[in-house]
């Protein structure tokens, strides 16, 4: 066959293969070598890498994801006055999907075919709706959500522990203290969804370590006065509260724990606090709150704290800080890591971030979170947290009582996914 109807037809069957080399679905990505030798793929030129952020800064954790990603403007506008990284300059392309699901469905494939990584994912309900994008299209990607049910995607980055071994270390301190002892009551109030879920494993792991009676109670991300629960958790006599839920619902299991009279201690997982509580009714009902996390609090007296805390303030962020600007800017250090050994395997693209993900063995972040090991399929990259207390006085809100430490049931706990 000859003439214009074979050249059709053989344009027909090669624009079908010129199409989907282009297309990132699936996980193929159009690899190509940069005139360094490299090979790039998407969200990397010669010149620029882009890395996605996926916030929400209008939704109920809007506090703790915009102060994230002022951490991670921050860390990239040092990065690129050092020089970049490869010879590149990082630039972040930045989304709000208001913590709704239908949202960064419609956001995630305007985004994803432009960026090389997500630096930032802010939620577990959008997690769960992007994970197996995430997968299939091999993009490496920061959760700003530490649930370790995650850890079964091989290209999720958790930096810092996750909400289950948060428990298990925050309810060793409480244990420590004085203020719980094995074979009491205690009561765990949970969002519905896999945020919630996860912190209860913890917490069901720890009690049948020491006989704790644990009363679990669901609720809801909207619901919004916990009188009744607390009111019922009184009734099983609870000597702790324990509590994975958004802030809002934190000050007010709080504020009804003050206000029955119980008084008992408060324990929350690291979302669950955020500063702006010191203004709300519940404020005077925060003393016998306990926030657990791998991350260090915005006011750390460490120096890299110091330096970040003086660069938000010169920067000009009209926010109160929180302890996500540092975690946001530690996160950004920890990608750096893998960038620049992506670098020098000379390889940036998506399968190049992966494989230097899965080799990186430290990531120096200045102690703004605890050591990460990511070389273990399934399990949390470290187990070690802090405890803070909220204080008013304090820049972004809370203050150390306990720093970095990692309890022995968290040592022996084995993650869902843990290999």
């Amino acid at each position: 066959m000859k003439g214009p109807l074979a050249r059709a037809l053989a344009m027909a069957l090669v624009m079908p293969l010129a199409i989907t080399a282009c297309s990132t679905k699936g996980g193929a990505e159009a690899n190509t070598s940069s005139a360094d030798g490299l090979q790039t793929g998407v969200g990397v030129t010669d010149k620029q890498i882009t890395l996605g952020v996926m916030a929400d800064q209008s939704g109920p954790f809007k506090s703790l994801s915009t102060a994230i990603t002022y951490g991670n403007e921050l860390w990239a506008k040092d990065l690129n006055a050092a020089g970049g990284v490869c010879g590149r300059q990082v630039k972040l392309e930045i989304v709000d999907h208001g913590y709704k699901a239908d949202t960064a469905k419609t956001l995630y494939p305007q985004l994803e075919p432009k960026v090389l990584g997500f630096v930032q994912l802010t939620g577990s309900p959008i997690m769960a709706a992007l994970g197996k994008n995430i997968q299939a299209d091999k993009v490496t990607t920061t959760p700003a959500s530490w649930s370790s049910e995650l850890l079964n995607n091989p290209y999720v980055m958790i930096v810092g522990t996750t909400y289950d071994v948060e428990m298990i270390d925050g309810l060793s301190y409480l244990h420590e203290q004085g203020l719980l002892a094995d074979g009491d009551a205690v009561g765990h109030i949970y969002v519905d969804g896999e945020y919630g879920a996860n912190g209860l494993r913890g917490s069901k792991y720890y009690a049948e370590q020491h006989k704790l009676k644990l009363t679990d109670v669901k609720i809801t991300s909207t619901d919004t006065d916990l009188t009744n629960v607390v009111t019922g958790l009184k009734g099983k006599g609870v000597k702790a509260i324990l509590l994975t839920t958004t802030p809002k619902q934190t000050g007010s299991a709080a504020a009804a724990n003050k206000a029955l009279g119980l008084n008992v201690p408060v324990l929350v997982n690291n979302p669950g606090f955020d500063p702006v509580l010191h203004k709300s009714p519940a404020a005077n009902a925060l003393n016998k709150l306990y926030v657990v996390a791998s991350t260090v609090p915005y006011s750390a007296g460490i120096p890299k704290a110091r330096e970040i805390a003086q660069k938000y303030q010169a920067a000009g962020y009209k926010e109160a800080p929180n302890a996500g600007v540092p975690y946001g800017y530690a996160v950004g250090e920890v990608w750096g890591t893998v960038l620049r050994k992506a670098c020098d395997n000379k390889d940036l693209t998506r399968d190049g971030i992966h494989k230097a993900m899965q080799e990186t063995t430290s990531a120096d972040t200045g102690d703004l979170v605890a050591a990460l090991d990511f070389t273990k399929a399934g399990a949390p990259p470290t187990r070690q947290v802090y405890v803070a207390q909220p204080d008013a006085s304090t820049p972004g809100g809370v203050k150390y009582v306990q720093q970095l430490f990692e309890a022995d049931q968290a040592k022996t706990y084995k993650a869902p996914h843990e290999k």
